[in-house]
């Protein structure tokens, strides 16, 4: 029956069907490609009653250390004419509260939750994923190898071998899929996506934030604590893309783009 063959059926009466937008990446399984990249969400709680969390296919919590993190002296952001300077330095509150405290109320925001990890050492990396076997309803591990904030934070995304072995031993002991989070500061960022591929990496996220500085000129010093920090914003959506399209073409893993994004 059309609205023609009834008169008393107006256009707000069609039911329009419900599209499939579900994703697959590797044994990551999505209900659609829509994320909330890991530290602009906070905790999730920040964000309650301005973003509806069912609507979106997943969301990434702040990245979680073994310890409880201060983060870099301020100031900690700087805006720039296309986007925006931060050095957080993974300000979090360790493993510990983030399960007791923060994970009851994520595993409850009404979509798929993905924790992101960061750690000094394999050993640190490996620690954190067998104890995120505790956070029940998990839908996967983020691997935070690239953090540009954070003395030591980019050498896992900056070597092949040591992020092989990252992505390789979380793997032995987290049986969740694994998203490798890559740095654009790096000469060839495919030998990198390939590593994580060969360890076992269900899919990469391109692209971490792309190091940065700014200087106040009347001071002659730097607005930030830290003296760089991670680009973000339109003016790396360029870089994304392109790393995005490397990565794609040349190791063929599964891909979660990031970066610049302002609208689709």
């Amino acid at each position: 029956m059309t609205i023609a063959d009834n008169p008393v059926c107006s256009d707000t009466d069609v039911l329009i069907p419900e599209v499939d937008l579900s994703v697959t990446l590797g044994r990551l399984r999505l209900k659609n490609p829509v994320l909330v990249a890991s530290g602009t969400f906070g905790y999730a709680r920040e964000l309650e009653g301005v973003v509806p969390f069912q609507r979106l296919g997943g969301v990434l919590p702040k990245t979680v250390t073994q310890n409880p993190r201060p983060g870099n002296a301020p100031w900690r952001t700087v805006e720039t004419s296309a986007g925006l300077l931060n050095a957080i330095g993974l300000d979090n509150d360790g493993i510990d509260y983030f399960l007791s405290h923060h994970w009851p109320y994520l595993k409850s925001c009404g979509t798929d939750v993905i924790v992101s990890i960061a750690g000094k050492s394999l050993e640190d990396f490996v620690a954190l994923a067998d104890r995120l076997n505790e956070a029940d309803g998990m839908m996967a591990v983020e691997l935070n190898i690239s953090c540009p904030n954070v003395a030591g934070g980019v050498d896992f995304g900056t070597d092949p071998r040591l992020c092989f072995e990252v992505v390789d031993g979380v793997r032995k002991v987290l049986d969740r899929p694994i998203v490798t989070k890559l740095t654009p500061n790096v000469t060839r960022i495919v030998d990198i996506a390939k590593a994580a591929k060969d360890a076992g990496t269900d899919a990469v996220s391109c692209i971490n934030t792309v190091l940065g500085m700014a200087v106040d000129w009347r001071k002659r010093k730097p607005l930030l604590g830290n003296i760089v920090g991670g680009l973000s914003g339109p003016a790396i959506k360029p870089i994304a893309l392109r790393c995005v399209y490397q990565v794609a073409t040349q190791v063929g893993v599964p891909i979660i783009g990031v970066g610049g994004i302002a609208n689709l």
